[in-house]
């Protein structure tokens, strides 16, 4: 029972979480859309997007897990009702946040032919020029997605999400029209869906960038300290920021090398992973809204030293976390049959889709929530350096390794590698629940 004042209140959670559902479906969708409509450039188009796709998250990992451990500071300076430090840690991160996406996007635009053929060499050539032309137009957006990324957060931190996703419905709209024209009307193929992505993106950027500016609010920024260096607010955002940071960069690395894995199973399979990964992020829309909900929550509640609190919240969301799993993957199942049908896909290639789609479906409804979103909780306590351990390791030990045993030496393809997702989540659930259980979380207070 929690003695101290109530710090989110059912209405004030309900206001937080959301937006964030709606914001997440939004972007879960029109990454659907992206694909639906390069379908009707054929299954290398599709393909070609889909390998990159596996880069670019992996990008967009890191830069998500720098814009992660900068809301954690600011959330619990935040609880801990400093507004110097508060103001001054957002500043830090935009700025922190700009340079490191600056860095991948120079990176990724000057060298992407070479990072392709590395990775998936061995693809069919009108697979790898799809791949190509994809990759380094969707590089230049990375220093506009890292700003959108940080400034969002700031928003989320201080219960903001109406904000944060009145900002995404432009952005999505944006680039949904864009696809529309450039695939349909412009026949740029793959082209079409990367062009769109990079201007929605400026444009969120911009405009997320500009509210930040907002003296009144409780989180703001400041050009004198965005244009500052402090040494020591930016340790405290690395500091969580680099774990998570590494764990997301490995963990999507190693989804990039099963995918390497998937590359030598023949287009056919490409394509049903590719429109699997498409299709499937709709089982996921609740968790992810719950993983960024919780930072706020577990943030204001340590940063205020109520851990009597945060450990009521991280239940309480838990438990709300699995219920709206549950009622997502049931409708996603149910919807799945006439979806399908709206990507062009060959009699084999929608069979593997089908199959892959039913797994997922009961996967994320009974182990997600357990195995993403309490880590996400722990995080943002401060325990970052112990989530990315577990993470890493059962990435490349389970995934990875039962990956290449399942789908490759044993032929399962890429049913064989989704088993070896689900082996994965279960080895993170077993540590993750000992951690939390045993109390040792609550010894790494960020601030």
């Amino acid at each position: 029972m929690i003695k101290s004042k109530v710090m989110f209140s059912n209405k004030q959670l309900f206001r937080l979480i959301f937006p964030l559902l709606v914001e997440q479906l939004l972007v879960m969708l029109v990454g659907m859309a992206d694909t639906i409509m390069v379908s009707a450039a054929g299954e290398a188009a599709i393909s070609g997007v889909s390998v990159v796709n596996d880069v670019n998250n992996l990008i967009i990992a890191i830069l998500t897990a720098v814009a992660g451990g900068g809301a954690v500071i600011v959330t619990q300076y935040l609880g801990n009702q400093d507004s110097e430090n508060t103001k001054l840690s957002a500043s830090q991160l935009i700025m922190i946040s700009f340079l490191i996406s600056l860095i991948f996007g120079v990176l990724c635009v000057s060298f992407h032919s070479q990072i392709l053929h590395v990775l998936y060499g061995s693809v069919e050539a009108d697979v790898m020029e799809s791949a190509k032309v994809y990759f380094w137009i969707t590089a230049l957006s990375f220093p506009f997605l890292g700003v959108y990324n940080s400034a969002a957060a700031l928003y989320r931190s201080m219960n903001r999400t109406n904000t944060t996703m009145r900002v995404s419905i432009l952005m999505n709209i944006i680039n949904l029209v864009g696809n529309f024209i450039c695939v349909y009307l412009l026949k740029m193929g793959a082209a079409g869906v990367a062009w769109p992505t990079l201007v929605s993106r400026i444009v969120a950027a911009a405009v997320m960038f500009k509210l930040c500016f907002d003296e009144e609010a409780p989180v703001s920024v400041m050009w004198k300290d965005i244009l500052s260096w402090k040494q020591t607010i930016i340790s405290r955002i690395l500091s969580i920021a680099i774990p998570n940071g590494v764990e997301n960069g490995l963990f999507q690395l190693g989804k990039v090398i099963v995918s390497m894995f998937v590359a030598t199973y023949g287009t056919m399979q490409i394509a049903a992973n590719g429109v699997t990964n498409s299709f499937c992020v709709l089982c996921y829309t609740t968790e992810m809204a719950m993983q960024l909900a919780v930072v706020t929550v577990v943030g204001q509640c340590v940063g205020a030293n109520d851990y009597a609190q945060a450990k009521y919240y991280i239940r309480k969301m838990l438990i709300m976390s699995w219920i709206m799993a549950i009622v997502n993957n049931i409708i996603v199942f149910v919807v799945s049959p006439f979806a399908l049908q709206l990507y062009s896909l060959k009699g084999e290639t929608m069979a593997i889709t089908e199959t892959i789609l039913g797994m997922e479906c009961l996967a994320v409804a009974v182990f997600h929530a357990l195995a993403f979103v309490l880590p996400t909780c722990l995080r943002a306590a401060g325990d970052a350096k112990y989530t990315m351990y577990v993470g890493v390791i059962s990435m490349f030990a389970a995934r990875v390794v039962g990956a290449y045993v399942l789908g490759t030496v044993l032929g399962y393809g890429v049913v064989g590698t989704r088993i070896a997702m689900y082996i994965d989540w279960i080895v993170r659930i077993v540590f993750f629940l000992v951690r939390y259980r045993n109390g040792k979380w609550m010894e790494y207070r960020a601030i």
